[in-house]
């Protein structure tokens, strides 16, 4: 049996009545949702089960709201006795993984990314920024690319490294138009806009970053139980840096196909996505087709998870 990682989702994955049957069902995952309407002084979960979605897509609603569902079902997940090597996250979904690991309180950690999605709204204003995923592209010659549009005064850089041939590109409106039109160049098939409020992972984040600090600066960080794959850095975070690469991180490219890549160089060769969706799921196998993936994203997908591993165990 090779080692497991705990891998939680980003923005994206969002969806009205994720982790609703959990929540009816499983007095720990129900007591996370309490927490976080107490915590942010209103009913969180109402928006997550009711909608509407237009609400849930803004990013101060989302980011919560991910976290909340993601950590909900790894406490109900957690009963079934199975436990992780490593855990990583997705942008957002690092926070989901320090909580995971015991570095952050779920009540802390709601309360820092309800911020941070405000922090990435306020940032840039609407319609100035965008990000595009960019398809079969050459690392590299993409990079390039970004560069020589940015230095003509569009500010456009690499943000998520997601996986072989998948991309995503941030910065100002014009300079993702510029490489979007010119990602043959690159050897990249064709450019997808990505529907977002704002430039992420891009220098343009600085402002936010510098706010974010601030109140991480208030938050009580633990040692790690497990060690968390940094997405700046796609190594395990050492006790006392999380502060500093979660501010980098809000303007630092997302390095998910590397972090996938070191945690299988480690004897990983089970990954398990919890949280809504299956987007990491899909990035992953992209990335390695011979590891095992597992989605917890439901009740039913959750005891079917733990049956399987156990029986393979």
């Amino acid at each position: 049996m090779g080692k497991i990682a705990f891998v939680f989702p980003g923005q994206g994955s969002q969806k009205v009545g994720m982790a609703k049957d959990v929540y009816e069902s499983v007095p720990a995952a129900t007591e996370v949702f309490r927490t976080a309407d107490e915590a942010l002084g209103f009913s969180l979960s109402n928006l997550i089960f009711e909608g509407p979605d237009t609400e849930l897509k803004q990013t101060s609603n989302t980011q919560p709201a991910l976290l909340t569902a993601s950590i909900a079902l790894l406490e109900a997940f957690k009963e079934k006795g199975i436990e992780a090597d490593y855990v990583a996250g997705h942008s957002l979904g690092e926070y989901s993984a320090l909580v995971a690991a015991g570095v952050l309180s779920f009540e802390d950690a709601v309360q820092i990314v309800r911020a941070r999605g405000q922090y990435m709204e306020e940032a840039v204003p609407g319609g100035q920024g965008a990000m595009a995923a960019v398809l079969g592209a050459d690392r590299e010659a993409l990079g390039v690319l970004c560069r020589e549009v940015s230095e003509s005064g569009d500010t456009v850089e690499l943000a998520n490294i997601n996986c072989p041939g998948q991309i995503v590109i941030s910065g100002v409106k014009e300079g993702v138009a510029a490489v979007s039109e010119r990602v043959k160049e690159a050897g990249g098939k064709r450019a997808i806009a990505i529907e977002v409020s704002g430039p992420f992972h891009s220098s343009l984040m600085k402002g936010a970053a510098d706010k974010l600090a601030d109140k991480l600066s208030t938050a009580t960080f633990s040692p790690a139980k497990v060690p968390v794959v940094a997405n700046v850095t796609a190594r395990p975070a050492e006790d006392g840096q999380f502060q500093n690469l979660l501010t980098t991180q809000v303007y630092s490219p997302v390095l998910w196909e590397d972090s996938v890549t070191w945690l299988i160089e480690q004897g990983v060769n089970t990954f398990v996505e919890i949280g809504s969706g299956n987007v990491l799921t899909g990035l992953i196998k992209k990335t390695d087709k011979t590891v095992k993936l597992y989605n917890v994203n439901s009740l039913e997908t959750l005891e079917a998870t733990a049956a399987d591993l156990k029986n393979n165990n």
